[in-house]
């Protein structure tokens, strides 16, 4: 038989393995999730119909109605599902009222409220040893529906896929294949032209997530709006870079549904990962809201991380590299909500979780992520006095915010007044470029060694931790971008390279990724080096308190930071920004520079230095387009 390879050849490829139980057989639309208990709790898709759907509250009514007389029978009755009446269509009408507002991941979390009647849309994932929940979870009904004729006006117009979760639309799919010389690409612009987000299947909350899929890549989004859709890679990552590895099973993209998709991962996905998070515009102080769907790296080290923390409880350490642009405030926050419940033998692994970051945005984001699970008053506390932790450890917190100059207070604390509870420790080293004398000044304070003027916050933490023994109650999850060979060593994994123990981290998503996937910019693609010449003159031979390496550490921070220096390197870089890319017209006369430093305060010696220099140079040649340049400079500070 010849292998189908067009676009609904991918499509009957998907739902068929979708729907395939683990024991061989075809799954149809009258099956129950009990009928196979030995298997993720008897969870397998559903094939439905497009005719099952209700365009007008974009439900599938058949999935609903079954769900509902199978958990709720009373309730079922008294909405007179199976008939067009008037009851039916309040409670629908109250239905979708509720998703526009909440959107379905609340309605699913929280049920709804119709009357007196509190009606459960979903039963979640049981904890280990509840029968009861567990019965309850196999009766959920997860469906896929092919050629979804989703719209009241243009009735011709159907979606590839959609993913139903008891009637409530989830998930999405337009499919291309590159046998067929269309990509990804080619379903993204799908999206964005030919979705119109004023469609009730696409208006904001009302699905989860929204994919694009050939057989090489997956991208998603979680809100169409129409061209200004933006769609994130959900790839693997190949080669410590962008796309998907090859598979000789099959395709390179049937990870998706797989292993992310199956009904377990799915709901795993809706209880811990999706939400959606209020924010204020900062240009109009208005309230917004968006929704988050994790990507592909931060649900794998999340996953991997408890999964790992659950099999050897506490006492351990694990780097996680991922570049700037990973998203790791979300990869933390998810990370830190999920292992206050991880157990064994009836207790938790962690009686607390401590969070270290210096980031303001870590803290805002970290409290918006824990509101969608738990009450955020009796779980989170913020340890900024010596006393907090004590305290907020005392009155059962879960989870503890806390800064790097209190590190040190930490790992005494629970090293001794708390020695009988367990902690995970989360370290966020976002920041450890930022070096300087405030560091090395909270770097002497705390730890009581004199420290070097350009020592890292990175450094100071990895000083305290060597300087004291492992403590077995606490794990260590220190995060960061590009980990200097020191925090390998402490919290990487050893490995042998030969006869040579080298050491790696727990997980990356690397610098090389993110750039492919357009997340950071290659700055060293248009690098321009401004070198340094100075010489250190050595006047006393073999003098034993004459340290050379200090010496020129100390030399190579004056010289670079002399005014002298920064002026010259600044006019360098000024003159070269309108000579190579404004004078020649590049991108339009609109371009953008990085300028690379060693600290903020330098950073602001250079800022101060070219403003000083652009005023300068419009003196001299009078007002022009290139004068805009310090305009532009000054708006983007």
């Amino acid at each position: 038989m010849a292998t189908d390879t067009s676009e609904k050849g991918l499509e009957s490829l998907i739902v068929a393995q979708l729907t395939t139980k683990p024991n061989g057989q075809e799954a149809n639309d009258h099956s129950a999730g009990a009928a196979d208990p030995q298997a993720a709790y008897g969870q397998c898709w559903i094939p439905s119909h497009s005719a099952d759907y209700d365009k007008a509250h974009a439900v599938d009514l058949r999935q609903l109605r079954l769900f509902l007389e199978a958990t709720q029978p009373r309730i079922a009755e008294e909405l007179d599902l199976a008939t067009d009446s008037h009851r039916r269509r309040t409670f629908l009408a109250r239905l979708q009222g509720v998703i526009a507002k909440e959107g379905v991941i609340h309605v699913l979390r929280k049920g709804l409220d119709d009357g007196p009647l509190h009606i459960d849309l979903y039963y979640p994932t049981p904890s280990l040893g509840n029968k009861t929940a567990q019965k309850q979870y196999a009766e959920n009904r997860f469906s896929v529906t092919r050629q979804l004729h989703f719209s009241t006006d243009n009735t011709k117009l159907s979606l590839d896929l959609c993913l139903f979760l008891n009637g409530l639309p989830i998930a999405t799919f337009e499919l291309k294949n590159s046998l067929t010389k269309q990509t990804v690409e080619d379903a993204v612009e799908q999206y964005k032209r030919d979705r119109d987000p004023k469609e009730l299947l696409f208006q904001f909350g009302r699905c989860v997530v929204h994919f694009a899929v050939d057989d090489a890549q997956v991208k998603f989004c979680t809100e169409l709006k129409g061209k200004a859709s933006w769609f994130l890679p959900f790839d693997q990552g190949h080669d410590d870079g962008a796309g998907n590895p090859p598979n000789p099973l099959g395709l390179k993209t049937d990870y998706l549904w797989k292993r992310v998709l199956t009904p377990l991962s799915l709901s795993n996905i809706l209880e811990n990962y999706a939400q959606v998070v209020e924010f204020k515009d900062p240009k109009t102080g208005r309230k917004k809201q968006t929704q988050i769907f994790p990507r592909y790296h931060q649900l794998d080290v999340v996953r991997k991380l408890l999964a790992d923390a659950n099999d050897n409880g506490a006492g351990k350490r694990y780097l996680i590299q991922h570049s700037a642009g990973s998203g790791k405030s979300n990869s933390i926050a998810w990370l830190a909500h999920q292992l206050t419940g991880l157990q064994a033998n009836g207790r938790t692994h962690f009686d607390s979780i401590i969070v270290v970051t210096d980031r303001r945005n870590l803290d805002t984001q970290i409290n918006q992520t824990i509101r969608q699970f738990m009450q955020v008053g009796s779980t989170v506390g913020h340890a900024d006095k010596s006393g907090d932790l004590r305290k907020y450890i005392g009155e059962g917190k879960k989870i503890i915010i806390t800064t790097v100059q209190k590190f040190p207070f930490i790992l005494d604390e629970i090293g001794s007044a708390h020695k009988d509870n367990r902690f995970a420790i989360i370290i966020d080293e976002a920041h450890s470029s930022q070096g300087g004398k405030a560091t090395a000044a909270m770097s002497t304070a705390l730890s009581g060694i004199e420290a070097e003027e350009d020592e890292t916050q990175e450094d100071v933490i990895n000083r305290i931790i060597a300087s004291r023994k492992l403590l077995p109650n606490a794990s260590y999850f220190a995060f960061t971008a590009t980990p200097k060979g020191k925090t390998l060593e402490i919290f990487g994994e050893p490995v042998m390279v030969g006869e040579e123990k080298k050491y790696k981290p727990f997980h990356t998503y690397t610098m090389k990724q993110a750039i492919q996937e357009g997340f950071i910019m290659d700055v060293l693609k248009y690098y321009t080096p401004v070198d340094s010449y100075y010489k250190l003159v050595k006047k006393v031979e073999e003098d034993p308190e004459f340290d050379t390496k200090r010496a020129k550490k100390k030399l190579r921070r004056y010289v670079e930071g002399h005014e002298h220096a920064i002026r010259m390197k600044a006019e360098i870089m000024v003159d070269h920004f309108h000579e190579q890319v404004l004078a020649q017209n590049k991108l339009g006369g609109e371009a953008r520079a990085m300028v690379v430093t060693n600290g903020i305060d330098r950073a602001i010696q250079y800022f101060q230095a070219f403003n000083a220099y652009l005023l300068e140079r419009r003196a001299r040649t009078g007002p022009s387009s290139r004068s805009a340049v310090r305009r532009k400079w000054t708006d983007r500070r």
